[in-house]
């Protein structure tokens, strides 16, 4: 969720979801860039390809109307929309808007005969965005002309707009019409600039790309479902394991999570394939970027800078496996960054969350593209998508690493060392914890978390407060009833507990009553930072 120039799929929040840090850097383009157009028909082992433009967005053909438009690839989102006009498309007339850090993608709501993946939809629903004048880039010089969501359906607008199945997703429209087919996408993202990689940019839809058939014996995560406390969108997201991440100095990397109900030393990890850098705890980045000698953080910009020759290697554990980042992803040098001097520097990828902040606690970071180069992912809807024959189960990810660390170092040594190994040198060690920099947590960042401390334990306040009340109307009635009995007459015996009529006590004991039951209500649509967030 970058910037002027970083993916709008990164920039996207729909009603839900809150900006990212604008990234007001240029993507640099390369010898290697190839046509923005990419081949729309799928392959004949049922995989599409995956177009990568910059290492910043991922980009895949949908023929709609008849029209071949070269659209982004965005987990974070749910919904369809287009930057041209397509013929033909009925109107429904309805309308809905999605805010982007770099602009508003608002217009009316269509539906069309959509062919994608060799799946047909007859009638699909998508946004036919007519204006592009707010954005402040390019999106067809960045080769592509709009965005699809691949999230569930709870977090599509049209959806909610139309309100109707005749709204639903593309992806719930094709596993709905095709209920003996597996409720899966996967997908391999490739790796520019990196001298090995051989990985082919592909998606899947209910198949999984041949070569990569490990991937059914990863673990099943489980994906952690969204508190209905608000309105806010069913994300990918899971657990790590307990101190699941690995800094580069080899040891876990402490961080508590935001999430009330996260496990002890676990972290919520959302995956979006929109996100061209991922967004992590602030605490979480300095650990992977302040110990770098030459290290600095651009307040401007909202991140780390650091020399292109150092050497980092982190790792995220999930389900007991270890994930390795490789180098080339955890400090990108695909932008034209400078420093003060004029020095070429690296940004450091994993960014501190900022304005993409969890307001509500439902997340800790979001994983987006430099990590998911990283890993084979599928993503299984199970019960996100009903009427199937696959909806009994609950939702869940599996991960299959592609990074060795080893040949990951010596790509890294290829790559920006010109194949001189200088990683050891003293001037590649990283500084003692003690000597670590920290990047300054600015008054928004510092506003937004004490809302957050509030918004996300307000169930647990709210009870708190009705407790605290309904004990000060006890102990008020409580010592009315013991200036009544003392004034009462020398006929009461025991106090408040004792004698009266007959020998049964005059006052009964108080009880504090129970709270009453509370209709937990959505609070509406909130303008939260959803990193993944949408707006």
């Amino acid at each position: 969720m970058r910037s002027l120039l970083i993916p709008l799929s990164a920039l996207l929040l729909s009603s839900d979801r809150a900006q990212a840090a604008i990234f007001p850097l240029q993507a640099r383009t390369r010898s290697w860039h190839t046509r923005a157009d990419v081949n729309a028909s799928a392959t004949s082992n049922g995989t599409i390809p995956v177009h990568n433009t910059h290492n910043a967005e991922y980009i895949s053909n949908i023929t709609l109307g008849g029209v071949s438009i070269p659209v982004m690839l965005d987990t974070g989102s749910s919904d369809l929309w287009v930057a041209q006009n397509i013929p033909n498309a009925k109107d429904t007339g309805k309308s809905a808007k999605l805010s982007y850090a770099v602009g508003t993608a608002a217009g009316d709501i269509y539906t069309a005969p959509l062919e994608f993946d060799g799946y047909t939809v007859p009638d699909q629903a998508f946004i036919m965005v007519t204006d592009t004048k707010s954005f402040s880039t390019d999106i067809s010089a960045q080769g592509y002309n709009g965005l699809v969501g691949l999230g569930p359906n709870s977090g599509s607008v049209i959806y909610k707009e139309i309100d109707n199945a005749s709204g639903d997703t593309m992806l719930n429209r094709i596993f709905s019409q095709n209920k003996t087919s597996s409720n899966f996408i996967s997908f391999l993202l490739s790796r520019l600039g990196d001298p090995t990689d051989t990985i082919p940019g592909a998606f899947t839809i209910s198949e999984v790309v041949p070569g990569y058939e490990n991937i059914t014996s990863m673990p099943k995560i489980a994906v952690e479902k969204v508190h209905r406390l608000t309105n806010a969108d069913q994300h990918w997201q899971i657990y790590t394991d307990k101190n699941g991440v690995i800094g580069p100095d080899g040891q876990p990397i402490a961080v508590d999570s935001i999430v009330p109900s996260a496990p002890d030393g676990q972290l919520v990890a959302v995956l979006d394939s929109g996100f061209t850098l991922p967004q992590v705890p602030r605490a979480m980045s300095d650990a992977i970027y302040g110990r770098v000698q030459g290290a600095v953080y651009d307040e401007d910009s909202q991140v780390w800078t650091v020399p292109c020759d150092q050497l980092l290697q982190i790792s995220f554990k999930f389900g007991g496996v270890t994930y390795p980042v490789h180098p080339l992803d955890t400090a990108t040098s695909d932008f034209n960054y400078t420093d003060a001097t004029g020095k070429a520097m690296c940004i450091g990828a994993f960014q501190p969350i900022t304005s993409a902040f969890s307001l509500l606690g439902e997340y800790d970071m979001i994983l987006g593209m430099a990590f998911l180069r990283n890993a084979y992912t599928l993503l299984d809807f199970g019960d996100f998508v009903e009427d199937t024959a696959e909806d009994t189960g609950d939702p869940y990810v599996q991960l299959l690493p592609l990074t060795d660390a080893a040949q990951a170092k010596s790509d890294f040594i290829a790559a920006r060392l010109n194949g001189v190994d200088t990683t050891g040198d003293a001037a590649h060690a990283l500084l003692p914890a003690s000597q670590m920099k920290h990047s300054p947590e600015t008054e928004e960042e510092k506003k937004k978390a004490r809302e957050e401390e509030i918004l996300s334990r307000w169930p647990y306040i709210l009870v708190g407060c009705l407790a605290f009340v309904a004990l000060s109307v006890g102990l008020c009635v409580w010592r009315c009833c013991c200036r009544r009995g003392k004034k009462g007459g020398k006929g009461a015996k025991g106090g408040i507990l004792g004698g009266g009529l007959k020998g049964k006590p005059v006052y009964q004991p108080l009880s504090e009553p129970a709270p009453p039951a509370m209709n937990m209500q959505p609070m509406g649509q909130s303008a939260y930072s959803d990193p993944y967030g949408r707006r």
